[in-house]
């Protein structure tokens, strides 16, 4: 059945279930900092010891809302330390959590707390609360409703306030002191942990199954790679409904070292100073904006300043080449190398902290240009895979041991072959979901009988066992030429090579030939549009205008020199607005939905193909 497989790296397990490593990080490591978060512009800590009185302050809460075994709570709530204390504090006490994104609408949230037969749920605010008060009458399972931040109303017994849920606990463990403890120690691997319902890209969203093994064997990979040590400082803003964010909870707490959480993506740039982490996980949307800043501002500031930035980008380059191949640079080259740094990469380890040892990129394809651009900056972006049915993380490139362009290797206990027929990717390791919730047909459609996740996407395995995602097997586009294509590959070839441009979807099933919808980097291109006719326009005129269009036109241009002809870009169009997580245009993790952007401006698609005879 298979074209190509790989044995797994050995793994010894140490972790039964995260409520279980969380009690004894706490016990191990009482003094220590746990967490750091903010709190207006200063950042306050939470020791291991701290964090550990209020979970169980949580957990006993819950019980004495009378939680049952693997029932549901939700959280609708913004990445923030409190929603890692709650999730820990509803597995803690025997509970299963939901997740549900913030962004979500009161439709949806409705739809995912009747799917998941959800019975509390912790709502962040007044705004997430008026979500749930407009759908109420729908949701007879759910019996209370804990408010993170506010006050609940006098007299409304539906509505309690976290601070209120923490003292009912600590009443609850004061006549019961082992409650939480039995709690956890009565938890088996099978039993259900975490339902995420993925956003996904088209239909309704899907509850995946995540069992406490799920997160227990991931949190013992992370371990054992290594990459992250005890005494650093992780910086997660990541969404923890998704499962991206979740794993690397269960990971910071199997490694024991201190995680500063604040999920406002606006203040990403600015926190990297002032909290100046050692790691950090992100989507590629965060490098290619950084990306395509630090580029244009080296233009900007024009002659020497280009040139040098130039300069040093081809040194740089040249000691990556180095590097990737195992070796250090010596003589001429490492004197130009640490002249680089001084003049011009200095400036971007700065911008991250200073502390920065490792990038970790996931949720959606890193383009290996960018890739490769920071390397040359001497700052190392591992790439990763997984899926949420698969816990997040199933492959990873290591600080010793990466190849740009793939995913990395397996992590250890997880195995990977390729299909045949179509070289579809299909994993198993006991981070595999259990299935999909109430949807036994679409959970056997992808898990084999012998327990193999079919990812959906289509790779390749090179000699060294690094995994290469050539695109979604639902995303292949097929001309009517007959020719196969894969979008993702140009979209970031695109995204790329031209400093301007934020996103780029690839467009052609069934067609003659290749289009693209391009949407604009609004502070880089309103940059550009100064020191011309377009200056003080808006967003959508200078869009809309032929100068920007030609100017985008040379880099697609450069674009296609590198492509076969059958997948170059003969016509694009530049939308009047950027992609947004609100208008159902991304995924809260900032991947692209193709399929609801291609129908809303399906009349801007047939518009270039409108009397069009160009080949494929």
């Amino acid at each position: 059945m298979t074209a190509t497989s790989t044995a797994p790296e050995t793994l010894t397990r140490t972790t039964t279930s995260l409520p279980q490593a969380f009690l004894e990080r706490c016990a191990k490591s009482p003094e220590r900092e746990a967490y750091r978060y903010p709190v207006g512009d200063d950042w306050r800590a939470l020791t291991w010891k701290q964090a550990g009185e209020r979970v169980r302050a949580i957990a006993a809460g819950l019980q004495s809302l009378g939680l049952g075994r693997e029932e549901r709570v939700a959280i609708l709530c913004a990445t923030r330390y409190e929603w890692v204390l709650i999730d820990l504090g509803i597995l803690c006490a025997g509970g299963a959590t939901t997740t549900v994104y913030p962004s979500s609408t009161a439709e949806e949230c409705a739809y995912i707390l009747r799917d998941s037969d959800t019975r509390i749920i912790f709502a962040e605010d007044a705004t997430q609360l008026a979500k749930l008060r407009a759908h109420k009458a729908e949701l007879p399972s759910l019996k209370k409703v804990v408010l993170v931040d506010g006050a609940a109303d006098a007299g409304d017994d539906w509505v309690v306030t976290l601070a209120d849920l923490e003292t009912r606990g600590q009443e609850h463990l004061s006549g019961q002191p082992d409650a939480v403890t039995d709690a956890v120690a009565a938890i088996e691997g099978e039993h259900l942990a975490t339902l995420i319902y993925t956003s996904g890209t088209t239909g309704k969203p899907k509850g995946v199954r995540l069992v406490h093994e799920c997160w227990a064997y991931t949190a013992d990979a992370i371990a054992a790679m290594g990459m992250i040590r005890e005494d650093d400082l992780e910086y997660l803003w990541l969404p923890l409904s998704h499962s991206f964010g979740k794993v690397l909870s269960g990971g910071h707490i199997r490694v024991g070292h201190t995680l500063a959480i604040d999920g406002r993506i606006p203040k990403l740039v600015d926190n990297l100073g002032v909290v100046r982490p050692a790691i950090m996980a992100a989507a590629p949307r965060i490098f290619e904006k950084v990306y395509n800043k630090v580029v244009q501002g080296a233009k900007d500031g024009g002659g020497a300043k280009w040139k040098i930035f130039q300069w040093a980008v081809g040194v740089g380059k040249k000691v990556s080449a180095l590097r990737q191949a195992g070796k250090e640079p010596g003589g001429m080259l490492a004197l130009k190398h640490k002249i680089a740094h001084k003049l011009v990469f200095s400036k971007l380890h700065a911008r991250f902290g200073g502390r920065l040892r490792l990038f970790i990129s996931g949720s959606a394809p890193l383009s290996r240009e960018i890739a490769e651009f920071f390397h040359a900056c001497g700052i190392l972006i591992v790439e990763g895979y997984g899926l949420t049915e698969s816990s997040a993380a199933s492959f990873v490139n290591r600080a010793s041991k990466f190849r740009f362009g793939t995913v990395g290797v397996p992590l250890p206990g997880c195995e990977v072959k390729l299909a045949p027929e179509d070289n579809e990717i299909l994993l198993k390791s006991p981070g595999v979901m259990r299935g999909y919730h109430n949807l036994p047909e679409e959970t056997a459609q992808t898990l084999t009988p012998d327990g193999w996740l079919r990812t959906g996407d289509i790779g390749e395995v090179d000699d060294g066992g690094f995994l290469r995602i050539t695109d979604r097997k639902k995303d292949l586009i097929k001309t009517s030429g007959g020719k196969y294509i894969a979008p993702q590959h140009i979209e970031g070839k695109i995204k790329a090579t031209c400093p301007y441009v934020s996103q780029a979807i690839v467009h052609g099933d069934k067609r003659n030939f290749v289009t693209a919808l391009v949407t604009l980097d609004e502070e880089s291109i309103k940059k550009w549009a100064e020191s011309g006719p377009l200056a003080g326009k808006s967003y959508a005129e200078i869009a809309a205008a032929p100068e920007t269009t030609a100017l985008v036109q040379t880099y697609i241009d450069q674009v296609n020199a590198e492509l076969a002809k059958y997948e170059t870009i003969k016509k694009f169009s530049i939308l009047p607005r950027d992609l947004t997580v609100e208008e159902g245009e991304l995924t809260p993790s900032l991947k692209v939905k193709r399929k609801a952007v291609e129908k809303k401006y399906i009349e801007l698609l047939d518009g270039m193909y409108k009397g069009a005879l160009a080949d494929a």
